[in-house]
């Protein structure tokens, strides 16, 4: 494919382990992966300390919940706030319960398709709303659309005007020219499928009480967000590990490590605004499934098996708004990539979780 500029790129030849500003070189197991993932992030200590009350995080126990929640924790006790850090979920895993606990974390069970557990939750200052539906979408699209499109009506009506930050999903966008800047907030949505139409319809429904209510809030459209134990890092690594192929039919895609992800969550409960706002989060840095592929061959002593051939579209973000409001990540993708290889490696947790990055009919 020809491109009208050079895409940024993991730089293939370095195999230095070095920190990240003041990150570890290598995380060596599960504490210490939560214990870096749940740093507070720059600025996040300065946004919580505004709030006059407690945070509520509804779906805290998804994949990345109990870090952004832990880490909302630790800034609120770095400034010396006594606001409670609520999370509320299903937990079906009474162990990650526990361990938020631990953490100094106020949890409710409940399940939040129920309206009259729903009206029980308590009052707060602000809500990050994480509750949602993707995988297994296709094999039962009637839960897909109740959890991404009722939940965000029970929600909005329990909690009007209250500071929102709704996450959401890079796949509202078309697929977009590879040799472009990537979807910005601006490109009319055009989802492909039904996981990703129920996504749009989450912020349709948001959007209505939000202006219907007053209340502010923030369409947070995530791209791939990543950590050790998952994301298109972990597919990609480990499938070169286990000597699998990598597909690279759609060879390329934004990342960004959880931790960052996580900070600028909550640093967007300073963008909030109706009607909702929307921020395109990730890295502006593009990885090359191929590259990444090679790179990982090189880290790992392997040599990876490659198929398909890259397409001309892709899922690509224009992220110039979420690096003017909070600048760029700060943990760079090659270090995440050595800690990715060293997990897999010694054989880290897996979540089992797979991104499926190379479906481009949206069927998940």
């Amino acid at each position: 494919i020809v491109k009208k500029y050079v895409l940024a790129r993991i730089d293939l030849m370095s195999q230095t382990k070095t920190s990240s500003n003041g990150f570890p070189a290598v995380i060596q197991n599960q504490d210490q992966l939560e214990e870096v993932m749940s740093r507070p992030g720059p600025g996040v200590k300065e946004e919580l300390s505004k709030l006059d009350g407690d945070l509520l995080v509804l779906g805290v126990g998804g994949k990345m919940g109990p870090s952004l929640a832990r880490q909302a924790r630790r800034a609120f006790d770095e400034v010396g706030s006594t606001a409670r850090v609520i999370g509320v979920s299903r937990f079906g895993n009474v162990a990650l319960r526990q361990q938020l606990e631990s953490w100094g974390i106020h949890t409710i069970q409940c399940d939040l398709l129920d309206s009259e557990s729903v009206a029980q939750l308590p009052d707060a200052s602000a809500i990050i709303f994480m509750a949602g539906m993707k995988f297994g979408a296709s094999s039962d699209p009637s839960l897909t659309w109740a959890m991404n499109t009722h939940l965000p009506t029970l929600i909005a009506s329990r909690y009007p005007r209250v500071p929102t930050v709704v996450f959401s999903s890079g796949n509202v966008y078309p697929l977009v020219p590879v040799d472009g800047d990537g979807a910005a907030e601006h490109l009319p949505a055009a989802p492909i499928g039904e996981y990703a139409q129920s996504v749009l319809g989450r912020e349709r429904i948001f959007e209505y009480f939000s202006r219907q209510l007053g209340t502010k809030m923030v369409h947070f459209r995530l791209f791939y967000a990543a950590e050790l134990r998952y994301g298109i890092l972990y597919d990609v690594a480990s499938a070169v590990w286990q000597g699998r192929p990598v597909n690279v039919d759609t060879g390329y895609a934004n990342c960004i490590w959880q931790g960052d992800a996580n900070a600028m969550a909550l640093r967007s409960l300073g963008q909030v605004d109706s009607p909702p706002k929307i921020l395109n989060v990730t890295s502006p840095d593009r990885v090359a499934f191929r590259d990444l592929a090679h790179r990982f061959g090189e880290l790992l002593g392997k040599t990876p098996q490659i198929t398909g051939q890259e397409q001309e579209t892709a899922f690509l973000a224009d992220v110039t708004r979420a690096v003017q409001a909070f600048g760029k990540p700060a943990v760079d993708l090659d270090t995440v990539i050595q800690w990715v290889a060293n997990w897999v490696r010694h054989d880290g947790t897996s979540l089992n979780k797979p991104t499926h990055f190379e479906v481009r009919n949206g069927q998940f």
